[in-house]
C-alpha cells in the first residue's frame, strides 16, 4: 500500500530536517511506505539507497494489514505469533541483524523502517525513550558513554 496525503507530507517534512544531515548511505525496508518514504528523503539528501529484507515490519499473518484499534501496537508485536506469524524473538534478532548489515556500509547511515523495527531495538538494547515512536520523524540513536546496553535518541 502506498503512501497516503499524510504520509507524503509527513516524509516531505523529514526531507527538509535531513537536507543538510550528513547521510552518506540510506537502507530501507523493501516494503512500499518505508521504501517511498527513503526515496523521498533521499530527493534532499542524494546518497545511494540499500534495500534490507531484514528492516521489514514483523509479519501479522492474518492480522496484516488490518486496523490496529483494538490492542497497542507493543501488543500486537509480542503477539503475532498467535494469528500464525512472525515471534517477537525471531523478529528482534532478524531486525538487530538488519540494523548490523546496514551499518556496515558508509555512514553516517540513515535507517527507514517501521515502529516495529524501533520497538525491537527497544527490546535489544536501553534506549532513553519513553512510549511510540512517531511516524516519519528523524532522530539520532546513538550509545551512552560508559554505559551497556544503552542509547541515546535525540531529535534530528
Amino acid at each position: 500500500m502506498p503512501l497516503n496525503s499524510t504520509g507524503i507530507r509527513q516524509a516531505r517534512d523529514a526531507k527538509s530536517r535531513l537536507a543538510r544531515a550528513p547521510i552518506a548511505t540510506i537502507c530501507c525496508s523493501p516494503l512500499s511506505r518505508a521504501r517511498q518514504t527513503a526515496e523521498i528523503v533521499n530527493g534532499a539528501v542524494g546518497c545511494p539507497l540499500v534495500i534490507l529484507d531484514k528492516l521489514k515490519e514483523i509479519y501479522f499473518a492474518a492480522a496484516e494489514g488490518k486496523p490496529l484499534l483494538s490492542h497497542s501496537y507493543d501488543v500486537l508485536l509480542r503477539n503475532a505469533e498467535s494469528h500464525g506469524g512472525e515471534s517477537f524473538g525471531v523478529f528482534v534478532s532478524r531486525v538487530i541483524a538488519g540494523i548490523n548489515q546496514a551499518l556496515a556500509y558508509p555512514g553516517p547511515v540513515l535507517i527507514v523502517a517501521h515502529g516495529g523495527v524501533f520497538c525491537a531495538i527497544q527490546t535489544h538494547v536501553r534506549v532513553d525513550r519513553d512510549g511510540d515512536m512517531t511516524n516519519c520523524v528523524p532522530v539520532r540513536l546513538e550509545p551512552v558513554d560508559g554505559e551497556d546496553c544503552a542509547w541515546r535518541v535525540s531529535p534530528i
